[in-house]
């Protein structure tokens, strides 16, 4: 018992000792950065004679930092440098701004936290282990998110003139925020882009009360007035308040989601046929070609305008738009017949958000929504069949 004892201690106390050497070396190590760029801003070492010497050293001061490691005291150099005509200014280290008193890697973590879903209390509870309760206030955290809502404002009101998305996704999906003193589920209209290299981009993100048109054709209006240009292909969904908004590119091709109209169809027809309207339905999207799939719809309106007339009718309003990725190359077909692309982020949306509750206004649902992608806790991959969409956009533009 005894030995085993003074065993776990000895390890407990190694860790401990190793820890604290790390942190001195840690700090000694930034010490040493801070008067190599003194240095080099000077010209001449401490204590060095040359006739090349840009000003002299002025003692220093310790400032605490808070870094990956805790919350050190480091020592600071201070020096006046000298200027051409002959005055002087007090140095100041751009690796070690003047008024830092955290590095770039703990405001992401925190940062990160809260997009994980914490509020400034659980942040603080969760890392005042390692930064401890003096250096991480919450008027610090509430510093940090600010400047998250700062960037998001940015963002918003952006010049996208020298943005160019052949492929422009758009979706909504709804969120509870509190608006007018009371929490309601409301839409957050979204708009994905596809660069030429197949970068996925979040372009737009707009809450509104409902997806009526007019607030669709506001968020267009607003891409194009800051400079968007048009796309190539829209690939929406069914929604007939977007439908009448896309009129803002009347030249872009459009593609109605397949997933959407099939829930349509659906909800269309009796349970005992589903399986037989699936199994027509995927002969039209799921064909070798375009003409194949052309032939596969004209089948399903003779045999369903029979057995289930709704079903028929619900597929002609879409028409052929269901069929406009044909006209790609066929390695691009998957990604483009649905509007997967942005259902799959706003899954993840949803995801992140749901410890949420209720957000206390539009403006930190958006911003949190938008830090989620902008700070990479959500990842966008390529688009599938992306090393084609260069040459389609050159036929295109030659063909118009």
């Amino acid at each position: 018992m005894s030995e085993t004892t003074i065993t776990q201690d000895n390890v407990l106390q190694w860790r401990l000792d190793v820890r604290g050497l790390l942190e001195r070396r840690l700090v000694e190590a930034v010490e040493t950065v801070l008067e190599e760029e003194l240095q080099i801003v000077l010209g001449a070492a401490s204590y060095e004679r040359t006739t090349v010497r840009r000003g002299y050293r002025n003692g220093g001061e310790t400032r605490p930092i808070t870094t990956a490691a805790g919350t050190r005291e480091l020592w600071v150099p201070r020096a006046r440098v000298s200027l051409p005509e002959g005055t002087t200014v007090e140095f100041h280290s751009q690796l070690l701004p003047r008024y830092a008193r955290r590095t770039r890697e703990v405001d992401e973590a925190i940062l990160g936290v809260y997009l994980a879903g914490a509020n400034s209390r659980r942040i603080r509870k969760a890392l005042q282990p390692l930064l401890g309760e003096q250096h991480l206030s919450k008027s610090a955290v509430s510093r940090i998110v600010g400047r998250l809502k700062e960037l998001f404002a940015s963002w918003e009101q952006r010049d996208l003139a020298g943005e160019s998305y052949p492929i422009l996704f758009l979706d909504g999906f709804h969120l509870k925020v509190r608006l007018a003193r009371k929490v309601v589920t409301v839409p957050v209209l979204a708009a994905l882009g596809v660069a030429e290299d197949g970068t996925k981009v979040l372009v737009g993100l707009r809450l509104a009360v409902s997806e009526a048109s007019n607030l669709w054709d506001e968020l267009l209006t607003d891409l194009k007035r800051r400079g968007l240009r048009e796309p190539l292909l829209l690939a929406v969904d069914g929604h007939a308040g977007l439908a009448k908004a896309l009129t803002a590119w009347p030249n872009a091709r459009v593609q109605r989601c397949t997933q959407h109209k099939l829930r349509n169809l659906l909800e269309h027809c009796p349970r005992h046929a589903h399986a037989e309207l699936r199994r027509d339905y995927h002969r039209i999207i799921h064909a070798r070609d375009g003409m194949a799939a052309r032939r596969a719809y004209a089948e399903f309106l003779r045999k369903w305008s029979k057995l289930c007339p709704p079903v028929a009718r619900s597929l002609e309003e879409a028409g052929e738009l269901l069929l406009t990725f044909y006209d790609f190359p066929k390695s691009m077909w998957k990604a483009l017949r649905s509007t997967n692309a942005l259902e799959n982020l706003n899954r993840e949306f949803r995801r992140r958000t749901k410890t949420q509750g209720a957000f206390a206004n539009d403006q930190a649902a958006l911003t949190l929504l938008w830090g989620l992608v902008a700070f990479g806790q959500i990842k966008l991959n390529k688009i599938a069949g992306y090393h084609h969409i260069h040459n389609v956009v050159e036929t295109w533009t030659q063909a118009a």
